[in-house]
């Protein structure tokens, strides 16, 4: 039975500068031959792909933090997705503490269409955020943000305070009916609130992959750095985390890397192993 690698992107595969050092690619598609080798992030299909030009991966991807699993050519396995109607709700919601969110959707479920929302009223980090993508990344402006009918996820970003009194605000609103994820943001100095489907989850998204591709869970080494990642550091049978990764993602992480993702951390793992 083949071993398993599935890692996460942004601040564990991906260097700060979104880049893939040549380094990394040749150890990981080394591993291509004679193991699994799978993605689970929190972007979107289109950025996972190109982040992943010359990246091989043999499994599908888990994206959107599990709402959304498919293949490199677009064949999606499976959604877990929020209603137009929950959406908007929240978005009424969130406006009462003065913020709008970016919400992440899916237009053309035959071709894998996905896009990017958000109002034209943006606080300082989202205008950050927004500054490192592109139109071609579908980035839709509206005056007066509106859910489409099936909706990935929807994050907040601002201030840890505020974010946490909105996460409050929503669990006593909807409960378990959501799926509420608070972790920091690196790139821009903040943090995000993630809103879910409260199946969709990296270990759930991983538990379908593997009845997809029929691979064993006692074979599967996980990276990760951030809260999102908790769900398949449980999963594995091996999980490990960055150098830079949260405390507490270290606190429950089998192996912890001495090396960060803009040391290729992952990479010198993965060539360890052959060592």
């Amino acid at each position: 039975m083949k071993n398993i690698y599935i890692t996460d992107l942004d601040h564990t595969f991906l260097r700060n500068d979104l880049s893939i050092s040549d380094y990394t690619k040749s150890i990981w598609n080394a591993k291509y031959r004679d193991s699994i080798l799978g993605i689970a992030t929190a972007r979107t299909y289109m950025k996972t792909a190109q982040f992943l030009m010359g990246v091989h991966v043999n499994t599908p991807m888990i994206l959107l933090d599990g709402a959304l699993i498919a293949t490199m050519d677009k064949k999606i396995i499976d959604t877990k997705l929020i209603s137009k109607d929950i959406s908007d709700m929240i978005i009424d919601e969130g406006w009462k503490f003065g913020i709008y969110p970016f919400v992440l959707s899916l237009e053309d479920r035959d071709n894998l269409v996905e896009n990017f929302l958000h109002d034209k009223i943006l606080n300082k980090y989202q205008i950050q955020v927004l500054d490192r993508y592109s139109k071609a990344d579908n980035l839709k402006e509206v005056n007066g943000i509106r859910a489409m009918e099936e909706n990935f996820k929807i994050v907040y970003m601002g201030e840890e305070e505020l974010l946490r009194e909105l996460a409050e605000h929503f669990e006593n609103i909807f409960g378990d009916e959501l799926k509420y994820i608070l972790a920091p943001e690196a790139y821009v100095g903040c943090y995000f609130l993630t809103i879910l489907h409260p199946l969709a989850d990296k270990a759930q998204g991983i538990k379908s992959v593997s009845e997809y591709h029929g691979f064993d869970l006692e074979k599967l080494t996980v990276f990760g750095d951030n809260f999102n990642d908790i769900g398949m550091f449980e999963l594995a049978k091996t999980s490990v985390a960055m150098a830079n990764a949260q405390a507490e993602v270290k606190d429950l992480a089998d192996i912890v890397l001495q090396h960060t993702n803009d040391e290729d951390g992952v990479a010198k793992y993965l060539e360890g192993l052959d060592g």
